[in-house]
């Protein structure tokens, strides 16, 4: 007995050396702490560094900071700045680049102008630790980051510019690193800066020009294998931060600049997207906020008098600096309250390149301990703050959000009750034309996306209905995976086209996505009977799709719009699906059509804030092919916008369109929509 008891309490030993113990020790913590303290309004960011604090080897000792720890605080650390580029709206951030920069000038230079004369003449430090502590003010870790993607406010404009000046601010600050440290090495020579750009510049042409490559024919050749996409992303993460390190700078630039070169292979709805997010938030990221708090020793608060004025000085020069940051980029974009909030709480927290400041101007002895215990603390404090102020301001924005939708609502242009039925005629391909719905499904819709089977009245009608909705389940879970709802649904029915109709009517569908006939050289006679009698005997606005590639791989949308097609009841739901299209791939739009008709489209494109950039060319021939021919590349989505007989955009050439199609771009993705 006395054994077992000597045994059980060997292995409680602080700190714990059983890996096992330490693993669900800190998955205890992940799991209950944030469920916990939500009852009392505390985000979860806080409460997984107090847990750090309280656990680490400053706090009860129960887990000191070991390779297994570091491994896992690095992912953490690498998956945030990963998550950051591969959420970022690559749309949005080429319209606001120059905002981005902006910002990222305010975010770096006014922290270093206001924080380098306090470090040198308040503290009186000499130049190199003080030039090398005020690059730190200027830099910031995104820890607040999994509250705006919770909170689904990522796509803001605010939120844009200030991920994309992170990168810019970090990336200057190590840079000064390397500088400092070469001055201080008595290295800052032409060789020194001959190596650095020509690192860089070899870094950056393999993430931006090898990797997409290397990415684009992966997916398309593995296209069914998706349990080996995941595997795929997270080995270019890890060697893009290995191959910064290589260039010279930090891990993070490097698992950023993975995120901005998968992003638009990896649309923002789909069930990858899904599996990165949640393993991150789940696993990864609460680890490097643990690892965070296991590195503050609060015992430098009572080490002096000279540890509380340096850590005060500190973290107030810090949190002014990022506040003047935040203030001048609103009173120059004219940014809301909340859109002001959100960036300086995003870009108050300092971790990683914070640390990596100090920690290496601490081992070369550019900095004392009074510096690097303040920067323990800055950190603890400014993590706090940046949690409390990104919260408070991504829930205002929510709101902000939620009035905008009403006011949309009362205009006739809401989409949260929006219902989109796909009827399947053909398992193959399949799983593309479901993806493609849940690209362009309105996430505020709590309605699901309806698959439906339409069976022949006959004596096997029950038999068929089973078979059809066994065969179906695999979608609903493709549709689970990427956190969409949908549901099977099967009718009884004389005829396809009817049975369509009447359900339609049933569920008071919005939308219905149909895909495209596969028996190529009947594409005439298929779309002028089957086709157009589930056109005919519908009223909801209708998509036959067909698409040659995997969604992510295409570059470009390439659409016809013919003339009055603005005045057709439904123009608005097309063109905001379209424009999600654009958004969730992250391409442009070129749009074909009058003038009359692009004035329509710029309205509402502004009024409905979809972000996408979108051109136009003058078109009236519809007769003209050839010249679309020329123009369409292998890559693009090709979209007509048919109409209605009777309807008054309604050409005498539209019922042809299907068949030129199908003659013209047998081997390119295309969509036909009927308002």
């Amino acid at each position: 007995m006395n054994e077992i008891l000597e045994h059980i309490a060997h292995e409680f030993q602080t700190p714990f050396t059983n890996p096992v113990l330490v693993f669900s020790l800190i998955l205890l913590i992940i799991l209950v702490s944030p469920i916990l303290f939500r009852r009392i309004n505390i985000p979860g960011i806080i409460v997984l560094i107090l847990s750090g604090v309280l656990i680490g080897p400053y706090g009860l000792n129960f887990v000191e900071n070991n390779s297994a720890v570091d491994l896992f605080s690095t992912i953490g650390l690498l998956y945030i700045m990963f998550i950051a580029g591969l959420e970022l709206d690559m749309n949005q951030f080429k319209a606001n680049q120059n905002k981005s920069l902006l910002f990222g000038l305010f975010t770096f230079a006014l922290p270093l102008a206001v924080g380098y004369p306090v470090v040198r003449y308040v503290l009186g430090y000499d130049f190199n630790a003080s030039f090398l502590t005020a690059s730190m003010f200027a830099t910031h870790t995104l820890l607040a980051y999994p509250i705006v993607s919770r909170l689904k406010v990522s796509k803001d404009e605010a939120v844009a510019i200030t991920v994309g000046g992170t990168i810019l601010t970090d990336t200057a600050v190590l840079i000064i690193l390397a500088v400092i440290m070469g001055n201080h090495e008595g290295t800052l020579d032409a060789a020194f800066w001959q190596r650095l750009i020509i690192s860089l510049a070899i870094f950056s042409a393999i993430i931006f020009l090898l990797v997409p490559r290397i990415a684009k024919w992966f997916f398309t050749k593995m296209e069914n294998e998706k349990h080996s996409h995941y595997i795929f992303v997270l080995t270019v993460v890890f060697m893009a931060a290995f191959l910064a390190e290589l260039a010279g700078v930090e891990p993070i630039i490097g698992a950023f600049l993975a995120g901005l070169a998968l992003n638009r292979l990896i649309p923002h709805s789909s069930a990858l997207m899904n599996r990165i997010e949640f393993i991150g938030n789940s696993l990864f990221i609460p680890f490097f906020l643990i690892s965070v708090g296991m590195l503050v020793d609060l015992r430098v608060v009572f080490s002096g008098i000279s540890a509380w004025i340096v850590a005060g000085t500190l973290t107030v020069v810090a949190i002014f600096g990022k506040w003047l940051a935040a203030l001048f980029t609103q009173l120059v974009f004219r940014y809301r309250s909340s859109q002001r909030q959100i960036i300086f709480g995003l870009s108050t927290g300092h971790a990683a390149a914070t640390l990596a400041v100090i920690i290496v101007g601490y081992e070369a002895g550019i900095i004392d301990d009074n510096i690097l215990n303040g920067t323990i603390i800055l950190i603890l404090v400014t993590s706090i703050i940046a949690s409390l102020a990104t919260e408070r301001a991504a829930k205002k924005m929510v709101l902000e959000e939620k009035v905008l939708n009403q006011d949309n609502a009362q205009k006739g242009t809401s989409f949260s009750r929006e219902s989109i039925l796909l009827p399947i005629a053909n398992i193959v391909n399949f799983d593309k034309l479901l993806e493609f719905a849940i690209l362009i499904k309105d996430k505020t819709s709590e309605n699901p996306i309806t698959i439906l089977t339409v069976v022949p009245n006959n004596e096997e009608a029950e038999a068929n209905i089973a078979r059809a909705s066994s065969k179906l389940e695999d979608f609903v879970s493709q549709a689970t995976a990427a956190e969409t709802k949908a549901v099977i649904r099967s009718t009884i029915d004389q005829n396809v086209a009817n049975g369509i109709a009447r359900i339609s009517r049933e569920l008071i569908a919005d939308l219905i996505i149909l895909g495209w006939p596969t028996e190529r050289g009947l594409m005439d006679k298929l779309i002028g009977k089957k086709m157009q009698r589930i056109i005919k005997a519908n009223n909801k606005v209708s998509m036959v799709t067909h698409f040659s590639r995997p969604l992510a791989t295409h570059k470009r949308i390439v659409m016809a719009v013919p003339e009055f097609a603005e005045k057709e009841p439904g123009f608005e739901l097309w063109l905001k699906k379209v424009g999600v299209l654009s958004v969730e791939l992250s391409i442009s739009i070129v749009m074909n059509c009058t003038k009359a008709t692009e004035e329509a489209v710029k309205a509402e494109i502004k009024r409905l804030k979809v972000s996408t950039p979108i051109s136009f060319k003058p078109f009236n021939d519809w007769t003209d092919f050839a010249s679309l021919e020329e123009y369409v590349k292998e890559e693009d989505i090709l979209i007509f916008v048919s109409a209605r007989k009777e309807s008054v955009s309604y050409l005498n050439v539209l019922p042809t369109i299907p068949a030129k199609m199908e003659k013209h771009f047998i081997d390119k993705s295309r969509i036909i929509i009927y308002p």
